[in-house]
């Protein structure tokens, strides 16, 4: 049976910013740790969907106005747990389609976290986290202009030199920005500066123990080679070579791969047009239908309540509640991208744990858990439910919202006996009515089929369901040894 999901219980945000802003750093950081969790732990779909559209409604971020007192600029604080949780909670943003939407129309935003990337130390959670954040901010095309033009491809380059001192997180996530980066025709030419320094790099991660960066590299290498300038230079650099060695090491996957690249190494082809024109064009993100919370945005919680300490969704409801100003914001659904063949390299903008979630599920359509939350919306509320796709039959219309609500509205004061027999009188006189309905003589002398999918679900469960008073009778359908036998049970009938 499909369990009711409840929305989650509105907050003051007027209070909450207010003491994000001016609050001790304790509070703060409790503050933005309860935030984050609501967002991640909230079911996917509706519940996920409305906490988000209610952050966004009333700018939790100041993302949306422009007052000195930003609670964005909680990244610079003194304090390392405050600044570590902004980045979660940003990271956390960052991992929804609107949530993106949402931080990209705060312009200094990516000019923050890139002074944070390079200001915070590489081994920290806040370093992950802001590079996590980053890593989606490249999904859409303006942000990957401003990073590009901010030369973090340089710096990314700098980083990759040296892996030994990167977690798998920031090593999946740096490369994955790289390549995001290198897939735009600047960030190609920002590579024909250093082309030497690129491909040496590229080259060693190819070889490197962790496995997840591979389509990343792939990605990044096939795409630069698009340069006629970073082929001579690999060329010189015997990379076909290198390449074909990991032909004899690597699985079918990786090797049809590594072909596709070795046959762009030895292109002919000139500088196309499409390279030189692609940063003019003013086209919709494709990717944006991304939406992946992983888990790593709450591991290694540095902060614990002490006794009497209110956290989390306690501290939220206790100090914060606000009075019901939910607004479910049904969400669009977005048209999927192309999708792309694992046999070459990935030429489009991914980000980590969704590109794993597609090589775990290839066809990424009935089975993920997204399609299946909307699968899981119904019928709008007042309408027969449709058992198997096809027409109701009498069962169906039994038990459906509107009849319920019909009999509910004629037995207003009844005694429950009398209110049962009325459901008696109604259904057999509805089973009647319509007995030249081709499916009649099945549905009443068999037991009616039930709706067990998820698409016959009412909207509104709540409103769909029949009364207590008779559940059974609703259930078990028309039979007719439920028709009142006694004078008197007649007269109550027909009095009902």
């Amino acid at each position: 049976k499909m369990q009711d999901v409840p929305l989650l219980p509105s907050l003051d945000y007027e209070k909450l910013k207010k003491d994000l802003i001016t609050g001790n750093d304790r509070l703060k950081a409790f503050l933005l740790q309860a935030l984050r969790w609501r967002l991640t732990t909230s079911y996917p779909g509706e519940q996920r969907d409305t906490v988000l559209q209610a952050y966004i409604s009333n700018d939790l971020l100041d993302c949306q106005s422009s007052c000195q007192r930003s609670v964005l600029k909680l990244l610079h604080s003194k304090s390392e747990v405050v600044r570590q949780y902004m980045a979660r909670l940003i990271n956390a943003f960052a991992s929804l389609a609107e949530g993106r939407v949402y931080l990209s129309q705060n312009p200094t935003l990516l000019r923050m976290l890139e002074e944070r990337l390079k200001a915070e130390d590489k081994d920290s959670l806040t370093w992950e986290n802001v590079l996590g954040a980053l890593q989606k901010f490249s999904l859409r095309r303006a942000l990957q202009s401003a990073m590009i033009n901010d030369g973090l491809i340089f710096w990314l380059v700098d980083i990759l030199m040296d892996t030994d001192c990167l977690s798998d997180y920031t090593l999946e996530y740096s490369v994955a920005l790289l390549m995001n980066l290198c897939l735009r025709s600047a960030g190609k030419k920002m590579c024909a500066r250093i082309a030497n320094h690129v491909l040496k790099v590229l080259s060693d991660l190819l070889g490197h123990d962790n496995h997840e960066i591979q389509p990343y590299v792939n990605g990044a290498l096939y795409s630069i080679l698009a340069i006629p300038s970073v082929r001579e230079e690999a060329r010189a650099m015997g990379m076909e070579e290198i390449l074909r060695c990991f032909i004899k090491e690597g699985n079918a996957e990786m090797i049809r791969q590594i072909e596709f690249i070795i046959k762009q190494l030895n292109s002919e082809e000139p500088l196309n047009d499409s390279i030189v024109s692609d940063d003019e064009e003013e086209e919709e993100d494709e990717e944006e239908d991304h939406d992946i919370m992983e888990a790593d945005l709450d591991k290694d919680e540095v902060l614990q309540p002490q006794l009497g300490e209110l956290a989390g969704e306690k501290l939220l409801t206790t100090e914060y509640l606000g009075i019901m100003t939910h607004t479910p914001k049904t969400k669009k659904k977005l048209f999927p991208g192309v999708h792309q063949s694992i046999d070459e390299p990935l030429q489009r903008p991914v980000t980590p744990g969704y590109h794993r979630t597609v090589y775990l599920m290839p066809e990424n359509d009935t089975n993920s858990c997204h399609d299946r939350d909307e699968k899981m919306q119904s019928l709008p509320s007042g309408q027969p439910p449709i058992c198997g796709g096809s027409r109701s039959s009498i069962s169906d219309l039994c038990i459906s919202p509107s009849f319920c609500h019909a009999v509910t509205a004629c037995t207003a004061g009844f005694t429950w006996l009398q209110t049962y027999y009325a459901y008696i009188f109604l259904h057999t006189l509805l089973t009647l009515s319509i007995s030249s309905y081709s499916e009649f003589p099945s549905a009443f002398t068999s037991k009616p089929k039930i709706p067990r999918t998820p698409e016959v679900q009412s909207a509104s469960p709540r409103k769909g369901k029949v009364p207590a008073i008779a559940p059974q009778f609703s259930q078990s359908g028309p039979q007719q040894t439920s028709r009142p036998s006694s004078s008197g049970s007649s007269t109550r009938s027909r009095q009902s």
